[in-house]
């Protein structure tokens, strides 16, 4: 009962750390613009980059990468079981992606599950940023490079003998990285990455 209800607390806090819209934020601080009403809609580091310029996109990155690491690392330290980081890490990439605090509108959640990442394997999280940037210059569709980094996270992180509980949290964060991908499926990009207008 006492690990169920770390999980329990270990995902809310996740939630609330994810819904925390550092691109509404700060788009809306440097800019004067809500972010998600210009450019691709979403509420992440990529929009305010075009919205705000490249110094207001790297913070947001920062701090999305921060609070995925943050929610699975409280989870790591509040004990639980062996789903608890696994949950805090499906929730804090939730929360990007959907967050309660903006009307459930949000950005795509590869920072935030970046940080997850960095939270559960460092080496790991090098190892998905090089196969996300190899995927956005080969694919050259963003969302569909997303959505196959997702995939391949846990394949990837396999073949270098990752244990099943940290294999597990991966897939979690890859199959809400792919699912939110889906959505800009059949955008038509201008531009590699930043599809600047």
């Amino acid at each position: 009962m006492v690990n169920v209800l770390k999980t329990l607390v270990a995902g809310a806090v996740a939630y609330g750390l994810g819904s925390i819209p550092f691109a509404v934020l700060v788009t809306w601080w440097k800019a004067g613009i809500d972010v998600r009403s210009v450019g691709s809609g979403h509420a992440g580091a990529t929009n305010t980059m075009r919205v705000a310029g490249w110094g207001a996109g790297i913070l947001v990155v920062v701090l999305d990468l921060a609070k995925g690491y943050f929610a699975v690392w409280l989870a790591q330290r509040l004990g639980g079981s062996e789903l608890t980081p696994a949950v805090a890490a499906g929730l804090v990439v939730i929360g990007h992606c959907w967050p309660l605090y903006v009307g459930f509108r949000g950005g795509m959640g590869m920072a935030s599950g970046a940080g997850a990442l960095l939270a559960i394997w460092p080496p790991g999280f090098v190892l998905a940023v090089g196969l996300a940037v190899v995927l956005q210059l080969v694919v050259r569709h963003s969302a569909r490079a997303n959505f196959f980094t997702g995939l391949l996270l846990v394949p990837m992180w396999a073949l270098f003998g990752v244990p099943c509980p940290l294999l597990m949290t991966t897939g979690v964060i890859g199959a809400i990285i792919s699912y939110r991908a889906l959505s800009d499926w059949h955008r038509v990009y201008k531009e590699l990455w930043l599809d600047r207008e």
